[in-house]
Parts: structure tokens; sequence; C-alpha cells
């Protein structure tokens, strides 16, 4: 393939480094990016979620995170031979669109947006509910609406301030998850504190076995499981304002096994080993148990801080993902033009406005619909999360065909295994899917999204009526991959 073809292909970028068109700033220093990576790993799914996947699934849960973090592993090393071959921002929309075509750019572009928004309208008022701990006199929808204005005028103000935010968001919670390992590491051998006498590593086994309600409810819990592991991908949207790529990106991700050892596994495994698991009750935090269980003072407000953390640095990656994204959709003419637009300081002001107007309706609405709402918003962001992670595997496997067959230059950070571990993945997914449609609780969020996948079919019919361009650039981009010697 001549170089004519790789520019003509990648239309203002390179097949491989930057994409100088895109306009944004690269303020993320390899600090921010390991920082991001790190957090994005560690949220409210795992701080909160995972009482309930206790209770459920005993001992055994660890084994599931560990599993889950096999696989996305997987992911996040096709997505990283995917950032090598072309670092942009538009990410994951951007190879579904190359390798899968124009619909499926539109619809990862939308759907990743999607996730995002509705997950920050649930952070935003979860954030509130934590502040209103300490500050009961506080209106909540204070607290929300000063927690809303504070993020979106940072993502306003420029990337570096979003880094910034991220890092300390990100420091806090590692550095909380550090300190629980430590101290329940110290209970198990030292035998200090009110859980020191029962504390053991017999308790992984002890009651009823590791898997105490047998293997099928292990398995239920996996869909909680890949929520806790949501925003992982976020690396990968902020390959087009890194300083760097070629170094921090293939870093971030390939430390990603010894964050899911230490800050899942580990974690999980020291408290399991605290704390018997019959012990924990869905609803709480099985880190506030184990610190109640050690009775170290204010255990329950310190965690109360954390996971205050982790809904803001959530909501704090929603606004500047969906910002990205929509820029992304209306470069590609699959949204409006006016999203497209960079204000003076390089960032999507417009995309990122009208996402946060949206978490901010988010906020009034959580107030007048039941409880349940939230566990019906964490069920429909792992949908859409799933329908992210298969198309960066399934373009991760095109693009591994085009590779062998010559028609694209290989990507200087190879996933191992190439596309065996992505199919592996993929049918990991698929067994989550159908968890989901097991689980009359979460169940919701297929039909969610399949009403979903209906607005975006009526969306591309429309889009296509009015410029039909749009669905054209397919064949025009199979045949910029066609071999040098047939051109």
């Amino acid at each position: 393939m001549t170089s004519t073809q790789v520019d003509k292909h990648h239309g203002d970028g390179s097949a491989q480094g930057d994409t100088p068109g895109e306009g944004y700033e690269r303020g993320l220093g390899s600090r921010q990016v390991q920082m991001i990576a790190i957090g994005g790993a560690i949220g409210v799914g795992l701080f909160l979620g995972a009482g309930a996947n206790i209770a459920k699934a005993g001992p055994s849960l660890i084994l599931m995170y560990a599993l889950a973090g096999v696989i996305v592993f997987f992911i996040m090393r096709a997505l990283g031979e995917l950032l090598l071959y072309r670092p942009v921002s538009g990410s994951f929309a951007e190879y579904a669109r190359e390798f899968l075509g124009p619909f499926f750019g539109f619809a990862t572009g939308w759907t990743y947006w999607l996730m995002w928004v509705v997950t920050g309208m649930a952070e935003l008022t979860a954030a509130a509910i934590y502040v209103h701990y300490w500050f009961p006199q506080v209106p909540q929808w204070v607290t929300a609406l000063v927690f809303l204005v504070v993020l979106y005028l940072a993502n306003l103000i420029s990337v570096k301030i979003f880094g910034e935010i991220e890092f300390w968001f990100s420091m806090v919670k590692v550095t909380a998850l550090l300190g629980m390992i430590v101290i329940g590491i110290g209970v198990i051998t030292f035998g200090f504190s009110a859980a020191g006498d029962t504390a053991a590593v017999s308790n992984l086994w002890a009651f009823d076995g590791i898997f105490p309600k047998g293997v099928g409810s292990s398995l239920m819990t996996l869909q909680g499981v890949m929520f806790a592991y949501l925003a992982v991908e976020l690396v990968g949207v902020t390959a087009g304002e890194s300083e760097n790529p070629e170094k921090t990106l293939p870093k971030a991700i390939n430390t990603l096994p010894w964050r899911i050892i230490v800050f899942y596994v580990g974690a999980l495994s020291v408290i399991l080993m605290v704390v018997k698991w019959t012990e924990f009750q869905p609803g709480v935090s099985p880190f506030v148990a184990a610190f109640a269980k050690i009775g170290i003072p204010a255990g329950a407000a310190i965690v109360n801080f954390v996971v205050l953390t982790a809904a803001l640095s959530s909501c704090n990656s929603g606004m500047y993902s969906t910002g990205r994204m929509l820029r992304d959709l209306a470069s590609n003419s699959e949204a409006p033009k006016v999203l497209g637009k960079l204000s003076s300081t390089k960032t999507p002001a417009v995309g990122i406005t009208l996402s946060v107007a949206l978490m901010g309706i988010g906020v009034v609405l959580n107030y007048v619909v039941p409880e349940k709402a939230f566990g019906y918003v964490t069920s429909v962001a792992t949908a859409a999360g799933i329908w992210t992670w298969m198309m960066i595997l399934i373009s991760h496997i095109r693009y591994r065909r085009e590779v062998v067959a010559g028609r694209l230059p290989a990507s200087s950070f190879p996933a191992p295994g190439g596309t065996v571990c992505s199919w592996i993945a993929v049918a990991f997914l698929l067994l989550v899917t159908c968890m989901i449609a097991i689980d009359p609780d979460s169940r919701i969020s297929l039909y969610v999204g399949a009403g979903w996948a209906v607005c975006l079919a009526v969306g591309w019919s429309v889009l296509k009526s009015r410029n039909p361009q749009v669905a054209k650039r397919a064949a025009a981009g199979e045949k910029d991959l066609e071999p040098a010697g047939r051109s």
C-alpha cells in the first residue's frame, strides 16, 4: 500500500502517530495518563457493589473478578494495538467506523455517549447523598448542583485541569485501597483489633467452600463484576490528547494486570480473610463492614469520602469522554456540526455543555423515581459498555486480518495471542449478556438496549436520507484498503 493511500484512508492523519487535524491540545502527561488508567479500574462498583455480590457468591467472587480481569486485559491489549496503529480521540467509534462500516461507528459513538450520560446522572446524585452523610442540613440538590458546575467548568478550562483532577481523585482511591490491604494483612498476621481472633486465611473456604452457593450463582455475579470494570477503556479516549501516546499508552495498558491483582483480587481476598463472607449484607459496602469489624475510628466516614471521590471521578470522566465522542461523531457528519467546534482552550465545549445539561436533568429525575432506578442505570451502563468492548474486539479482529493480508501496516504494540484472545473475550461477553438475560432485575437493560437500537436505526435512516455520502464512505474505505499492486 502506498503512502498516498494511507494518507487518503486516514484523512488528515497518518497510519501511525498523531492525527494533527483533530486540533486537541496534547496536554495529558504520563503521570496523568497512568493515574487515569488506574482510576478507571477502581470505581463505585467495587466499593459498593461488591457487598451484594459477596452475599450471592461468597469467596468465589474473587475468582470472578480474576476471570473478568483477564478478559478486560484481552480487551485493553486489543484496544492498545489499535491505538498505536492510529491514536485518535474518537477511539473505539473511529475504529468501528473504519473496520466495520459507518453505521457501527455511529452506533458505538452514540452508545458510549449514552453510557456516560446515564452514569453521570446516577453518580452526581450519589455524590450528593454521600455529602448528606456529613451535612444533613444542606439540601441534596444544592450539593449536586455545586459538583455539576465545578466539574463542568474544570472540563471547559483545559484538558490539563481535567487530568490533574482525575489524578488526585485516583490517588485517593488508590491510597485508601492500599491502606485497607496493609491493615488487613496486619490483622491476619499479628491478630490485633477486634477482628484478630477470627481473621484467618481459612475464612476463604471454611464456610461451605469457595463456591458456597454453587457455580451458577457465582456466574450470575459477572454482570456486576463487569460493571465494576467499566471506564477502564477511558485511557483510549485520552489517545488524542496524550503528550506521548507511543510511550504512555502501552505502559498504562501493560500495568493493568497488577492493578487488577492488587486492587480487586488482593483487596477482596484480604477483606474476606478478615471478615467471614456470611457477615456481609447487600447494600452495605464490604469496606465499611471490614472497617467496622476491625474497629477503626471513623471507618465509615473514611469509606464515605473514598466513595464520594469515586463518584465524582466517574462524573468527571463522563463529562470528558462525552464531549470528545460527540465531536468525533460531528466530524463524521453523524451529529450536528456545532458539536464539533473547539473552544479557545481546545476543548469541545458545546458537546460537554449538552452532556452536562442532560446530566443535570438526571439529578432532578432521580428525586422522583424509585431507588431501584440506580440499579437500572448500572445495568443499562453495563449493556452499553459490553457493546463498546465488543466493537473494540471485532475491530481488532478485522484490523489483524488487514495486516495479515498486507493492506495495513502493523501496529508497534501487537496484542499477545493475536486474534485468539479477542475471540475468547467475545465469547465471554456473550456469556455475560446471557447472564443479564437470565436475571430478572437486570433484564430491563436488554429491553432498554433494544429500544436504543431502534432509535439508532431510525436516526441512521434519517441521516442517510439527508446525507447519502455518510453511508457511501464504507465503499470508499474498502477501495483504499486494496493492495498497492491492484490499485
